[in-house]
């Protein structure tokens, strides 16, 4: 077993290089970027990865372009604001001894969200499949929360892959107008429309499910963010379809 790990960046000079280091388990290292213009390209080719500039097919399109781009079919592909913990890289070194008998593995997600670990609020353990051969599983997802779509057996790895979100409200505005803009179109592809209902209750019942069901109370002022913001993400989407609905 041979394992090649991908990586779709744009503009990550920030987080790259963190993210190639906490790869020890990788046979090789692919950084597909589209069109960055700071130095990730650069920092990546640095550190041995090999990298092969794509235009931007959208998430899922350009994470499997990446996985037809490895040399392997074994596949470990991770986001550039993410790095393995020794743990879990370990826990993938040593699948490496045999041929897996599943096709598939997922992995818990440690968020990092304006100074702290995320314990609850909805966020943890968020598990992934990110380890997959590429025969038998893809990307899938059109507009956003692309996922890995194992077609058989999927095995379940207990190491951490940490995720360093946002540092700032800012920033987590920027990406929450990005998202809410393609998960307004995928509503609209999908032909649900928002009504008066969905914008007054959807937020709210967002905000009590993460604050209250989800524990977020026992994340500090982190977890109060996280759910007013979970709550905003929700009331956009929908204001957004009505926006494009009146077009």
């Amino acid at each position: 077993m041979r394992i090649s790990a991908t990586i779709v960046t744009l503009n990550e000079e920030r987080n790259i290089r963190r993210a190639i280091e906490s790869l020890t388990c990788a046979d090789e290292i692919v950084v597909v970027d589209s069109g960055s213009a700071d130095r990730t390209r650069e920092i990546a080719a640095e550190l041995g990865a090999r990298v092969v500039e794509e235009p931007w097919r959208g998430y899922a399109g350009q994470k499997n372009f990446a996985a037809k781009s490895a040399a392997h079919d074994w596949i470990l592909s991770i986001d550039a604001d993410e790095a393995l913990t020794p743990e879990l890289a370990g826990e993938i070194e040593a699948l490496k001894e045999h041929e897996p008998a599943v096709d598939g593995y997922s992995m818990p997600r440690f968020a990092h969200y304006l100074g702290r670990w995320i314990h609850h609020s909805g966020w943890y353990p968020d598990r992934k499949v990110r380890l997959y051969h590429r025969g038998r599983a893809a990307w899938v997802g059109e507009y956003v929360h692309e996922s890995v779509r194992v077609n058989g057996a999927a095995g379940a790895l207990r190491g951490d892959l940490l995720h360093y979100t946002c540092a700032s409200i800012a920033e987590h505005l920027r990406t929450m107008d990005r998202y809410t803009s393609l998960a307004a179109q995928e509503l609209l592809a999908n032909g649900k429309a928002a009504t008066p209902g969905k914008l007054l209750a959807d937020p709210a019942w967002t905000f009590f499910k993460s604050y209250v069901i989800q524990r977020g109370f026992l994340d500090g002022p982190q977890g109060v963010a996280i759910a007013w913001m979970a709550a905003f993400y929700t009331f956009l989407k929908y204001a957004k379809t009505v926006k494009w609905q009146a077009k």
